[in-house]
């Protein structure tokens, strides 16, 4: 469906990419990094791609060595890439989280469902180490590791361009986060937005989450089938996809028009910004217009997962009204 040009702010668009891209659904286009990922996560289930035997004072495995041996942090100060406890480490594999390796305790007797979930880990081809109690109460701060704690790989993100081509031609969402910190937060954006049927998201790549345990776990499996780009600047992002003909609409409390009123259709990408500070002066400076979400309550806002969803259901109903 073309833009209703009348409902628009006055921005001309003409001058962008000169052609458009047919959808791709489900996403796997983009470019040969983003498409080997993919393959590498269809045909492994998140293993290594091979099988490999458990690790007890062997060769040294890939969950050894310097500073890559500690879990990573993410911008809101959690783990991103740390799986501890039993019951995590099974949700992680029912999740499909690709697993990097396995540190396993070395037990005096036998633990029938540790020794479950060790198997499960060797049948994705993940590496298992054989360590001592301490070296889990090290990786695990508090101690309560159960006897396991895994490491997860590093998340593939795709490129804007990605995004920009699964968006196709016609209507089309991506949704733009701007410092959002909590990956559970970010998890639960991403599977409303796959559930939409947005192209994809686009986060920044400093001083916010990424893609991570608790991200996939709240996105449901969502990660796997949404391209999701990391970019160094997002007010230059947001240009990139004013080029490729998308209208930039922020969501915040200050705007004078609430969203039933906003034109919230079309091609758009939904800029939300994050759970303390809202969307940054430059980010909020590149959009096209702005909406609010109604409230008749005393509480400040919903929180930007909750407002995320509204705002996505809202372009839905949009752009299905104007199919039929």
């Amino acid at each position: 469906m073309a833009k209703n040009q009348s409902q628009r702010p006055g921005r001309d668009v003409r001058g962008g990419s000169g052609k458009r891209q047919e959808k791709i659904a489900p996403y796997r286009g983009g470019s040969a990094r983003v498409e080997r990922a993919w393959a590498k996560r269809e045909g492994t289930g998140g293993g290594t791609g091979k099988k490999r035997a458990s690790r007890d004072g062997g060769a040294p495995s890939r969950c050894q060595g310097g500073r890559d041996a500690g879990p990573r942090r993410d911008a809101g100060g959690s783990r991103a890439d740390a799986i501890i406890g039993r019951r995590a480490v099974a949700e992680a594999l029912a999740a499909g989280v690709p697993i990097k390796c396995a540190f396993v305790q070395n037990l005096a007797e036998r633990d029938a469902a540790l020794e479950a979930l060790v198997k499960q880990l060797e049948a994705e081809g993940v590496d298992i180490e054989r360590v001592p109690k301490g070296k889990l109460d090290a990786l695990s701060e508090n101690g309560n590791h159960q006897g396991i704690v895994l490491r997860a790989r590093p998340f593939e993100y795709a490129e804007l361009a990605d995004v920009i081509a699964a968006s196709g031609e016609g209507d089309a969402l991506v949704v733009v986060l701007d410092h959002v910190t909590d990956q559970g937060n970010l998890g639960a954006i991403i599977r409303t937005a796959e559930v939409v049927g947005a192209a994809g998201v686009v986060i920044p790549g400093a001083r916010a989450a990424g893609v991570g345990v608790g991200a996939y776990k709240t996105s449901a499996g969502a990660v796997m089938h949404l391209p999701i780009a990391r970019v160094p600047n997002l007010a230059r992002a947001l240009e990139d996809l004013k080029k490729a003909e998308f209208w930039v609409a922020a969501a915040t409390e200050h705007a004078e028009q609430d969203v039933w009123h906003a034109p919230l259709s079309g091609r758009l990408a939904l800029v939300m910004g994050s759970e303390g500070e809202g969307i940054s002066r430059l980010v909020r400076e590149k959009c096209d217009f702005e909406c609010r979400l109604p409230q008749r309550g005393v509480i400040e806002s919903l929180n930007v997962a909750q407002a995320t969803t509204v705002l996505c259901y809202e372009w839905l109903r949009r752009v299905t009204e104007a199919e039929e």
